[in-house]
Formats: C-alpha cells, sequence, structure tokens
C-alpha cells in the first residue's frame, strides 16, 4: 500500500539494534508482515524482543508472524511537539495495540488517519505499512489504522 507519510520527515530513522536482536522484526516489516518473538519452549508469544522468555526463561527462542491486527489497549492524543520535527505536527494519536492472537502481547504505534476521530478503548485496529524505500537507511513503519 503507497501512502503519504503520516510524519513529517527529521526524525531520527529506525535501525535494528547493534545487537540485531530485533532485526526479524524491521526485515518482517519491509515485506509486509508482523513478526514478534515466540518461545520455543513454552510456545508463548512475546514483545518486546529479548534473549530469555519472559515467562519460562528459555533462550531458545524465534521469530514467528503474527496477525497485523488486534485492538486499543490505550492511547494518548499528542498535542504538543515533543521533537522539533514535529512543531507544526499535532495533534497525532499514538495507541497500544493489543494482539489478543498472540498472547495479548502490546505494542505501539501511530494511529493514522483523523487525529481528532473519537478513540474508543477495545476498538479494532489493523495494521498499516508505511515504507521508506528511498531513504538511508530504507525503514519500514509499523502504523495502525480503525478497522
Amino acid at each position: 500500500m503507497s501512502m503519504t507519510p503520516y510524519l513529517r520527515p527529521g526524525l531520527a530513522k529506525p535501525a535494528p539494534s547493534r545487537d540485531g536482536l530485533d532485526a526479524p522484526f524491521w526485515e518482517g516489516l519491509q515485506q509486509e508482515k508482523l513478526l514478534l518473538q515466540r518461545c520455543n519452549g513454552c510456545n508463548r508469544w512475546q514483545w518486546g524482543p529479548e534473549w530469555v522468555c519472559h515467562r519460562c526463561h528459555s533462550f531458545d527462542l524465534r521469530y514467528e508472524e503474527t496477525t497485523a491486527e488486534g485492538i486499543i489497549y490505550s492511547h494518548e492524543r499528542i498535542w504538543h511537539p515533543v521533537h522539533p520535527a514535529l512543531a507544526e505536527q499535532g495533534p497525532y494519536v499514538v495507541v497500544l495495540v493489543e494482539l489478543a492472537h498472540a498472547d495479548d502481547v502490546r505494542i505501539v504505534g501511530n494511529l493514522i488517519g483523523d487525529p481528532h476521530q473519537p478513540l474508543i478503548i477495545g476498538a479494532a485496529v489493523h495494521a498499516v505499512f508505511e515504507h521508506h524505500r528511498d531513504e538511508d537507511p530504507a525503514h519500514t513503519l509499523l502504523q495502525w489504522a480503525m478497522s
């Protein structure tokens, strides 16, 4: 899906951490896939990425694709810029999305669309993959939209 970038340029570009732990997540976004960690020991999902399972403490973890749909668990409508690049961007909405099909893992992102739209806890959302292939480094952002 091609789209106009939601946020204005000037922010730091996202990149995998130096240790590479979250590299599969970022690579998945470029292919429009939501890849999160899953434990080979207890088969439970987790996010953010760690070297050890949050539940059974196994070090045997993998990345697996999950459905890029969830519900709004929490939200914040941002009215005041938190970075100079966002001086004229506002309001905008940040949501914490809960993925019921992935052990209720929660992941954050921007809610695209009308920043004045009603925000209801429990409302269904789906992922929107915002590609920046011509930037250096190329990257894809995970955004959310009302379903």
